[in-house]
């Protein structure tokens, strides 16, 4: 999948935890959006917060995550997974193979692997193991990315189970996989997107998912 920013799913946290105040974006870039953004159902009554849209080099947007709970912070030790309580929806526009908007070359389809990827890449963003130097991060995540990639292109694989959950009500299948920093799980929508998630702290087992109605609300 060809976007704007293939390394990370949103803006990664300063130094010292704290999230970086312009990794919130302002809701314009989810209102371009040309497909339905999902996050938790009503189920889940706790905050909900916007982070960032992905976009083609056409400038069309292709994905998007949207937060729910702690607005999280890198965690450098396993006492953090009980301080935060965090997960993140993100949204991916069904693409097929298209031209790309020079015509010079065909842009990758999305597909579910594109969500999952998406999704484990965004819990990367968050995680810092509490041995490391802080020099030596760099290479860790993208040592990491690349896992997170081959295991996204395998979702038939060992370290994928599968599990239900409600979309719109309707029960469906997600593939699911968890670390020590959390899960991570995807799947499609009968409304033409795939949808990734992940989080830490907040089971993913009693999950639902529904279409947003109204994205302006989260401004």
């Amino acid at each position: 999948m060809e976007t704007t920013s293939r390394s990370v799913a949103q803006t990664p946290a300063a130094e010292g935890g704290q999230q970086v105040p312009s990794a919130r974006r302002a809701v314009d870039g989810y209102l371009r959006a040309s497909f339905p953004w999902y996050g938790l159902d009503e189920a889940f009554t706790g905050p909900r917060w916007l982070m960032q849209v992905g976009t083609a080099a056409d400038g069309a947007v292709e994905h998007g995550s949207i937060g729910h709970g702690h607005e999280p912070s890198v965690r450098a030790d396993a006492t953090g997974e009980d301080r935060e309580r965090f997960a993140v929806v993100v949204t991916v526009a069904a693409n097929p193979v298209r031209r790309s908007p020079d015509g010079t070359g065909l842009l990758e389809a999305t597909s579910v692997s594109s969500a999952a990827w998406l999704a484990g890449v965004g819990l990367l963003s968050f995680t810092w193991p509490g041995q490391m130097d802080h020099s030596l991060r760099d290479d860790w995540l993208e040592q990491q990315t690349e896992t997170a990639w081959a295991l996204a292109d395998d979702l038939d694989g060992p370290e994928w189970s599968t599990l239900s959950l409600p979309v719109d009500g309707v029960p469906t299948p997600f593939h699911y996989r968890e670390s020590e920093f959390g899960w991570v799980l995807a799947g499609s929508t009968r409304q033409g997107v795939h949808v990734g998630a992940y989080g830490r702290g907040m089971s993913a087992y009693g999950l639902g998912f529904a279409a947003i109605k109204d994205i302006a609300e989260y401004e």
